[in-house]
């Protein structure tokens, strides 16, 4: 049955980005080439400056500008496309998410299409025969999810498969941590209908040999023909070859799969299927546009067992007998992966079970379709590897929380590694060389004196089942030395895995780090073979030169178009904050390494890219684009450009969902304030955000006057005022103002717990918003808060926390906010109180900012002692001493992103529990308003696009909608005309009135 478009189906990207007056202004050598194939392709056409440094880099050690950018609508718009820039003499590279490690992606000159943001369909399922057809640019995650609906899955499955592409898994080959049980990508791919160099289409599927319908196609005179006869010439002539050089492994993605495109198939046919040499073919034999995989059930339960040794060798001498076991995975990382997880503030949580002494860990994983009962299975080899063997200690996990928990410790080894202070980094060129299973052992210990001899060291991780370890050579390819050292170790490497007949690369490719190799892994007549397939499909070499093969002319060479290198240079700017712990602002940038976590849908980050889909709206987008202006990929001040200001930062909303969310730490919304800051110092503060910026004072003032001031936002013409004086969306409704504020309200007041009584004493800080427009959380805070015994001051000469102007980039006015509420809050600390607030932002403010903005001892005291309310509460158990009435309510939470990217969200669900609630946490990202950003007009189409993914799951949950945020309150009560409560406002509900 057909399936519609995962995770919505929003048509708008392009308008969107029309609204934000994106410019495409086409730069350099390409214009010609741009103006044609505007005139003939449906999809958009970027061959600008921007474009070209955002589609410079992927996953991997690599830069090259392309030529420019096509985003095609359907198969028609490739074909033109690649007839047009065939024309022009100018390569192509297909592109899914641009995660690849090999520098697959990316190639000087080229097109690049980019299949993700239109060409993401999933055409169909057909439950009964376990196949799917599918469009080049879904991600797996996305399909996996509409398969599980009839209980079943794609079987390869990366690390990056929550923004990886099942087209850009095919054109590597892909596969992941169950290939021990599944096999890797070439093994579901069954029919593909792919674009050649000259524009045609081909339908490549199983085809018996000799049969009417082989005669049928190569008798013609054209390019299907010749590809056929030349293929299966070249398999037929290189039958003891390709038997001797192929490993025989379940992991190899390295040259063509001559190997594997002549077999016999399940009728005992034997047939030729060209689908089977396509995959793996890196987009150098034509553009893949529609897939038909095969798809296996999803097992309906699975367990974890984690095996803890205190040496690598030992646990690398386990692997083989672990596959006695049937495991579905076997996977292992080793102690530096666990330090680097511990330093972590994404994933230090789920380093914390791992035991001291812990250097290397097997973690074995079990499915029910292969195992009945999991505890006796475990229980089996726990008595194997713990009571006979060497492992002194295990982990069993069986529900699925927990499965997940270490299942992320694992994925996140790749990029975790690449967070390592200073330029020498574990980087990807040989780091996934597979090799017998059996023989594992042996390869490490000589590829760890391979490592010695070359005066550096590596981490081991990954996929040990298969024979496959990434293990990572650290190096600064920022010098001569280092990336001779790379070339050195790579030829070390290479005759390692020959003397083991293993594969160099078991998982990520060839690309431009391993094409260079494959003359000597594979031999002379291979390598002959190789080129005469590339010819007969590609007989120009437009189709992704330099991987896989290359010419005698232009050999590839793994020491070129590095993204660093010798020549790479970088500017560090003095900075208003503090980047000391980040190594500097230079170094926070750098620490993005393309891994395209930021293109996942789950989690917080990235919010802007899932409501347009586009590169530029992007943690690496966002990233590339600042190391390109800080270095000389971009003129000089571009930085400082409007342009730059409004497509690259502001469109960051600032959600700090990267600092959590990405592995290396990038933390965009940092980097924004600073440089938005400086700015600002050269170009002067617009009206619009001096307003914003200035929120507090503008908001006492309203509040002096209301309600004379609400009603001048009521009068006619007001909208249409403000947004052409001050550019605020006239669709959104503004705040309203209190002639009584909360200050106020308490001042008359006063507390009602005596503090001599009390065990515990409070700030309450009054936020703008709550304190001038809605003062019910903060009065239903005070409430609770005495409920339980604690005593409460609302004070009235505290300021704004700074969040308003940090925001904006106005980081004079957030010092000198930080600087006068630290002081004031150190002295309510001298007396025995902590702070708290309402609005989550400010905590995090209290908590995060004020260090970078007024580092001190001090500082951190405050930091340390600043809590959220819902944080207050469940740290100190708060609930259980309130008399609370039942209730059957059941509640729909929105937690804000500033709690989410600190590790703080899960403390609202866990209070609301307490006081009775049923809870559903929402699984969503930035509800889009985003404090000023859903405000302003050219952002508000924007702001609601991101938030109908919050609105889509609110509206799939039985409970009713509560948010910490003022701004989620704001957006999610501008969907359905009724502001949702804070959760302390649900707590108070539960009080006994008086």
């Amino acid at each position: 049955m057909a399936v519609e478009k995962p995770h919505g189906d929003l048509d708008n990207y392009e308008e969107l980005r029309d609204e934000l007056g994106y410019d495409y202004d086409d730069v350099g050598e390409y214009v010609d080439l741009a103006a044609d194939l505007r005139s003939v392709v449906d999809g958009e056409v970027r061959f600008d400056e921007y474009a070209q440094v955002l589609y410079a880099t992927d996953g991997s050690i690599y830069k090259a500008r392309p030529a420019g950018v096509v985003l095609p609508r359907d198969i028609e718009d490739v074909q033109t496309t690649v007839r047009v820039a065939s024309e022009h003499g100018v390569p192509i590279i297909a592109r899914g998410s641009g995660s690849s490690l090999g520098g697959q992606a990316v190639g000087p000159g080229c097109v690049v299409l980019d299949m993700t943001t239109y060409m993401d369909d999933i055409l169909e399922i057909d439950a009964d025969r376990k196949r799917a057809r599918v469009q080049p640019g879904v991600v797996q995650d996305h399909f996996d999810e509409r398969a599980a609906e009839y209980g079943l899955k794609f079987a390869p499955d990366p690390a990056s498969s929550n923004r990886a592409t099942i087209g850009g898994g095919i054109g590597n080959n892909s596969t992941g941590a169950h290939s021990v049980r599944y096999g890797i990508t070439d093994a579901y791919t069954e029919e593909l209908k792919v674009v050649l160099e000259d524009g045609s289409l081909v339908h490549t599927r199983e085809v018996v040999l000799d049969s009417d319908e082989w005669d049928a196609i190569v008798s013609k005179d054209d390019r299907e023909a010749e590809i056929y006869r030349t293929v299966r010439r070249l398999v037929e002539e290189n039958e003891d070859e390709i038997e001797r050089r192929y490993p025989k492994l379940k992991r190899n993605v390295s040259g063509y799969n001559l190997n594997k495109v002549v077999y016999e198939n399940d009728a005992g046919e034997t047939v030729i299927n060209l689908s089977k040499l396509l995959v793996g073919a890196e987009s150098t034999l034509g553009v893949v546009v529609e897939a038909e995989i095969s798809l296996v059930t999803l097992p309906e339960e699975t367990a974890l067992v984690l095996y803890c040794f205190d040496d690598l060798l030992d646990a690398l001498e386990a692997v083989p007998e672990a596959l006695e076991f049937d495991p579905s995975a076997v996977e292992l990382m080793d102690n530096e992966v666990f330090r680097l997880a511990r330093e972590s503030e994404q994933f230090s949580r789920y380093e914390e079970p791992i035991p001291d002494g812990t250097e290397a860990a097997l973690m074995l994983e079990f499915d029910s379709e292969l195992h009945d009962d999991f505890e006796e299975q475990i229980g089996r080899t726990n008595a194997h590897f713990v009571e006979n063997g060497d492992a002194f200690e295990t982990l069993e996990a069986y529900t699925d929380e927990d499965q997940t928990k270490l299942w992320k410790l694992r994925k996140a080894a790749i990029p975790l590694l690449m967070s390592l202070e200073g330029d020498p980094k574990p980087y990807p060129f040989i780091e996934d060389a597979t090799v017998p299973p059996e023989e594992l052992a042996e390869y490490v210990e000589k590829f760890i004196d391979v490592l010695e001899d070359h005066d550096t060291s590596a981490a081991y991780f990954a996929h040990a089942g298969s024979g496959t370890l990434h293990i990572r050579p650290i190096l600064n390819l920022k010098d001569d030395a280092g990336i001779q050292t790379m070339q050195s170790i790579t030829d070390d490497v290479t005759d390692l895995v020959l003397e083991h007949e293993g594969s160099f690369s078991g998982e990520h490719g060839d690309g431009l780090a391993r094409t260079a190799f494959n003359p000597k892994m594979y031999g002379d007549d291979l390598w002959k073979a190789f080129k005469a397939v590339k010819s007969a499909f590609d007989p120009e070499w437009w189709m992704n030169p330099g991987k896989v093969v290359y010419t005698d002319e232009e050999p590839t060479d793994m020491r070129d178009n590095l993204r660093y290198g010798a020549s790479y240079a970088s500017i560090e700017h003095q900075t208003k904050l503090d980047f000391s712990d980040e190594g500097g602002f230079t170094h926070l940038v750098e620490l993005c390494n393309g891994c395209g976590t930021c293109r996942q849908t789950d989690d917080v980050m990235c919010p802007t890219y899932r409501g347009m889909k586009d590169e530029i709206a992007t943690t690496r987008g966002r990233a590339n684009m600042l190391r390109a202006a800080i270095s000389d990929d971009l003129p000089e001040d571009e930085m400082y450009s409007e342009r730059f200001q409004e497509e690259v930062l502001d469109l960051c909303v600032g959600c700090k969902g990267c600092k959590s969310d990405c592995p290396t730490g990038v933390d965009l919304a940092k980097l924004k304030a600073e440089t938005k800051y400086q700015y600002h110092e050269r170009e002067g503060i617009g009206l619009r955000e001096r307003l914003f910026g200035n929120i507090d004072t503008l908001s006492k003032v309203g509040s002096r006057l209301a309600p004379l001031s609400n009603v001048g936002q009521k009068l006619p013409g007001s909208r249409l005022v403000m947004e052409t004086v001050a550019g605020i969306a006239p669709e959104r409704e503004l705040p309203s103002f209190r002639r009584e504020s909360l200050q106020d309200w308490f001042a008359n007041r006063g507390p009602r717990v005596d503090p001599a009584d009390a065990d515990r004493k409070v700030v309450l800080f009054p936020d703008t918003y709550t304190n001038y427009s809605y003062p019910r959380p903060g009065k239903a805070a005070v409430r609770v808060l005495e409920s339980a015994g604690v005593h409460v001051e609302i004070p009235a000469d505290t300021g704004p926390s700074g969040r308003a102007a940090y925001s904006v980039g106005m980081l004079d006015t957030a010092e000198e906010r930080a600087r006068a509420n630290v002081e004031r809050f150190d002295e309510y600390l001298d007396d025995g109180y902590e702070i708290v607030t309402i609005e989550p932002s400010d905590a995090v403010m209290f908590q995060d900012e004020y260090l970078d903005l007024v580092p001190s001892a001090t500082a951190e005291r405050v930091a340390v002692h600043s809590y959220g309310i819902a944080e207050y509460m469940d740290v100190h158990r708060l609930v259980e001493q309130l008399p609370l009435e039942e209730t059957d309510e059941t509640l729909a939470y929105h937690g804000h992103c500033h709690q989410k990217s600190t590790g703080k969200d899960h403390h609202a669900v866990g209070v609301l529990r307490r006081a009775g609630y049923a809870v559903d946490p929402i699984e969503s990202t930035c509800c889009g308003m985003a404090g000023s950003f859903g405000y302003e007009a050219e952002h508000y189409d924007l702001s609601k696009s991101i938030g109908e993914r919050l609105y889509e799951k609110l509206e799939r949950s039985d409970g009713n909608p509560v948010a910490s945020g003022a701004s989620c309150r704001s957006q999610i009560g501008d969907e359905y005309d009724e502001t949702p409560p804070h959760p302390i406002e649900k707590i108070e509900e539960r009080l006994p009135r008086s």
